[in-house]
């Protein structure tokens, strides 16, 4: 009796060993992908930093420049952009091998909805990133280089412009992720297009919250970042409408396929 109960405690530990495993080794190629995508980009890391505060350097007054206030920084602020934005190139790497751990585990209707997902979540927070840098911070900078005193020069220092850069790089790629929060909420009935629609001004003021709390304490970035914020939320309850739509038309032409066997 004792050797069955050994037994059964064995077969149960062995597909939890082999997941952990695969789970091990899906991490590692993700790192490893990391790594390489590093090395290939840290050569032009300076060149990677340049690129990044041109929407500030190009609204600096001229003989303005950025300065460096620590001795490691002319080093250690573009190595830390390449290795962010090393791991910002692998994410769809990451998210795939994500998928290939959870997808076995998943029904046939279940990952006809997950991977256009995982692909409309990759492409909406690289669309974030694009936002940021192409229309929030020339108007975010062009505002702070153009209201302060005549007799105050701007040196802005290398590494808190990275990291304020960096802070709304992902402020704006998590905002753009909205839809597909929405459309999950809504795809697995813990909430409806109705109710969210219902409850639309409490989103707005919540979005304007959450503007203030992840941009600067200015007007004009919290609005840039709240209102298309609400626009997502709307988009993400359209979509979701559509989706549920789709799945009753599905469960009802089911149902009829089903009455018409029973029937003959």
């Amino acid at each position: 009796m004792a050797d069955n109960n050994t037994d059964d405690t064995i077969d149960k530990a062995q597909p939890l060993v082999a997941h952990l495993k695969e789970l091990r080794e899906r991490l590692l190629r993700s790192l490893l992908v990391v790594l390489l995508i590093f090395l290939g980009l840290f050569y032009f890391a300076n060149d990677i930093y340049a690129f990044v505060a041109e929407p500030l350097r190009s609204l600096l007054p001229e003989g303005a420049t950025m300065i460096a206030t620590e001795v490691a920084s002319p080093f250690l602020t573009p190595f830390k952009l390449t290795m962010v934005l090393a791991i910002f190139i692998s994410v769809p790497y990451i998210l795939f091998q994500t998928w290939g751990f959870i997808a076995p585990g998943m029904y046939k209707h279940e990952k006809r909805i997950a991977v256009p997902l995982l692909v409309s979540s990759v492409l909406l927070f690289y669309t974030g990133m694009a936002f940021a840098y192409y229309v929030v911070f020339p108007l975010v900078f062009g505002f702070f280089t153009s209201i302060g005193p005549a007799d105050v020069a701007i040196m802005t220092d290398i590494n808190r412009y990275l990291d304020f850069v960096l802070k709304l790089f992902f402020a704006f790629g998590i905002a753009f992720e909205i839809p597909i929060a929405t459309v999950l909420l809504i795809w697995t009935g813990i909430t409806t297009a109705e109710a969210l629609a219902q409850k639309r001004h409490y989103i707005i003021v919540g979005c304007f919250v959450v503007g203030m709390l992840l941009t600067p304490p200015d007007v004009i970035s919290q609005a840039l970042l709240a209102v298309p914020m609400w626009l997502l939320f709307e988009s993400g309850v359209f979509f979701g409408r559509l989706l549920k739509r789709r799945q009753r038309d599905s469960n009802n032409g089911s149902a009829e396929v089903s009455s018409d066997v029973e029937n003959h």
